[in-house]
């Protein structure tokens, strides 16, 4: 009987002590590390080691303003400040005075053209100068008659006349022989002369050459002031005032303009708002024709000074929402944003970010596959 008793504590005894190692084993048993975006949902677990290995680069937003836009501009002339000057007559280019970059000064003779019509138009206002010089002849002749009572006073009314009438056809030769540039020296050329200083910037035509009426001889501007001119697309322009700051650069140079035209119609050809820049240019350190980069500033369209802006690159849309990736001590948190107008390569955040965070810039699509791996897994 004893021995019975003996052998059933026994096993009871077994019994327990292997109850206790099960339950010790599981108390003391190291815990699984948790997987990159098995955490909870809506939050990616990433080292920082694994962060730099899938490329995503981490920035504050941009706060205040209403941000800008890069676009690609040419300089050029000051449409107020530029003219051609053409012959308004055929001829044969016999005198140039002044070459490509030249400066010249208002009414200075550029050039002087040969022409048959020169010699007929100068020839006019000879013949009218001669009539007019009769015509007053006569008239203070009839003048004097009339005072002494010889002549009627009918007579010295048509010398009149004839004077004023003569004297208005001189003017109207003269006009007709400045209308083509005037000067010139021989009876049959004329001069053709600057309409404004500034620098030749144009010459397309040689010595000896003969051109058509209204042929371009030379192009001058004032270059102390240029323009630029830039291509907006429609969402843009709708946020480019005229006034606007334009920070123009080049290599190795750099200055501030401002937005003086925004055109009402689209190109039809590119179907973009065409605008012009004024920018000073007194040093004359930007040169017709020279490819730059403009940086224009945009309205804000009401959104204040504290508006938050984000790139697009930021951005990505999860389960239907648009959210953006906010770091965090162990990875990143999706944070649902509502976007307003995009700024170039930037958009507005109307709300869900308070500018303070930082946020994943570049690599989010990959952040964004790295969710959807996590979501997997849960559903396993």
């Amino acid at each position: 009987m004893k021995k019975i008793q003996l052998a059933g504590a026994l096993s009871l005894a077994l019994i327990l002590a292997a109850c206790g190692d099960g339950a010790s084993t599981n108390e003391t048993a190291p815990e699984q590390p948790k997987e990159a975006g098995h955490a909870d949902e809506g939050v990616i677990t990433l080292s920082v080691e694994q962060i730099a290995a899938a490329g995503v680069q981490v920035a504050v937003p941009l706060i205040g303003g209403a941000g800008t836009i890069e676009l690609p501009a040419t300089i050029d002339g000051d449409p107020q400040a530029t003219q051609v000057v053409s012959a308004a007559i055929a001829g044969r280019v016999v005198a140039l005075n002044r070459n490509l970059g030249e400066s010249v000064s208002r009414g200075q003779t550029l050039a002087v053209i040969e022409s048959r019509e020169a010699a007929q138009l100068k020839g006019e206002v000879e013949a009218a100068r001669a009539r007019l010089a009769l015509a007053n002849s006569n008239r203070a002749r009839e003048q004097r008659l009339f005072s002494q009572r010889v002549s009627p006073e009918q007579d010295l009314i048509a010398a009149r006349t004839a004077a004023t009438e003569a004297r208005i056809a001189l003017t109207q030769a003269q006009s007709q022989v400045s209308a083509t540039g005037g000067g010139g020296g021989g009876l049959n050329r004329l001069g053709i002369v600057a309409p404004l200083s500034g620098q030749v910037i144009a010459r397309p035509v040689v010595l000896g050459q003969t051109v058509a009426a209204d042929a371009e001889l030379f192009r001058v501007a004032n270059l102390s002031k240029v323009s630029l001119t830039l291509s907006l697309k429609p969402e843009d322009a709708g946020r480019v005032r005229p006034g606007a700051p334009v920070t123009v650069t080049a290599a190795g140079r750099s200055a501030i303009g401002q937005i003086s035209f925004v055109s009402p119609a689209l190109d039809p050809q590119t179907k973009l708002v065409p605008a012009i820049a004024s920018l000073d240019n007194g040093g004359g350190v930007w040169r017709v024709g020279e490819a730059v980069t403009a940086s224009v500033q945009l309205a804000g369209g009401g959104d204040g000074p504290a508006s938050v802006r984000v790139p697009l690159t930021a951005v990505q849309t999860v389960e239907g929402k648009t959210v953006v990736f906010a770091r965090t001590a162990t990875g990143f948190r999706v944070t649902p944003v509502q976007l307003g107008d995009p700024a170039g390569d930037t958009v507005l955040v109307r709300s869900g970010l308070s500018g303070r965070e930082r946020i994943a810039t570049t690599g989010s699509f990959t952040l964004k596959a790295e969710l959807g791996k996590g979501e997997a897994s849960h559903e396993d």
